[in-house]
């Protein structure tokens, strides 16, 4: 994994180089103090992940990670910050990040980018919890347009919800296999990879 590594506290950054590159799968192309750099060194490296810092002087990762995705929609930006702060995470998932961990949670980090690497998309679980309530006022989404009607719906909620396949077959009066079959479809009709990235485009567009 080629990774760009953004954070304006020069020890962090080089802490994470020093544990990252332990790691033989992992090559830090290059790194940066701040956004600018960030779009810059992304433009220069088009690395296969960004992992970068929120709050930061000159530009913070928010609004480098807007403009690298309004220029490169494929990246793959993963958030790593000290703060869980409710307004951060709504415009890390509006955005489209791939992912949005905490710094305390380190042991998480390599996992997570592996994750990401392969097209998943990564939140800390003490994030995960916070995503229902926070964007619980969003519009709702028109899930016909993708072919997705009744007992798909329904198990798009329980999904993002945190049920596992048992807990919708039980909930729903169905058989695991069938639940499987529904799920599959959806994820099919979505272009989504996982029930992670299921309930994450629940949220985004609810």
């Amino acid at each position: 994994m080629n990774i760009i590594l953004i954070d304006d506290d020069c020890l962090v950054s080089q802490a994470l180089k020093i544990i990252l590159e332990a790691n033989e799968e992992c090559h830090i192309l290059a790194t940066g103090i701040d956004g600018q750099e960030a779009v810059t060194l992304f433009r220069i490296h088009r690395p296969d992940i960004l992992l970068m810092d929120i709050r930061m002087k000159k530009m913070d990762g928010l609004e480098a990670a807007a403009g690298i995705l309004s220029e490169f929609p494929e990246a793959r930006i993963l958030l790593l910050t000290t703060f869980s702060d409710d307004e951060y995470i709504v415009k890390a998932l509006k955005l489209g990040a791939k992912g949005y961990l905490l710094k305390q949670d380190y042991q998480s980090l390599l996992p997570a980018l592996k994750a990401v690497y392969n097209g998943q998309t990564v939140f800390g679980s003490e994030i995960m919890e916070k995503i229902p309530n926070l964007l619980q006022n969003h519009s709702n989404f028109d899930y016909s347009r993708y072919d997705i009607h009744g007992r798909e719906l329904d198990i798009i909620t329980l999904i993002a919800e945190g049920y596992s396949n048992k807990e919708i077959a039980e909930t729903l009066y169905l058989s695991e296999g069938t639940v499987r079959n529904y799920l599959s479809s959806i994820l099919d009709k979505l272009n989504l990879r996982d029930r992670t990235q299921l309930a994450v485009f629940y949220y985004q567009h609810r």
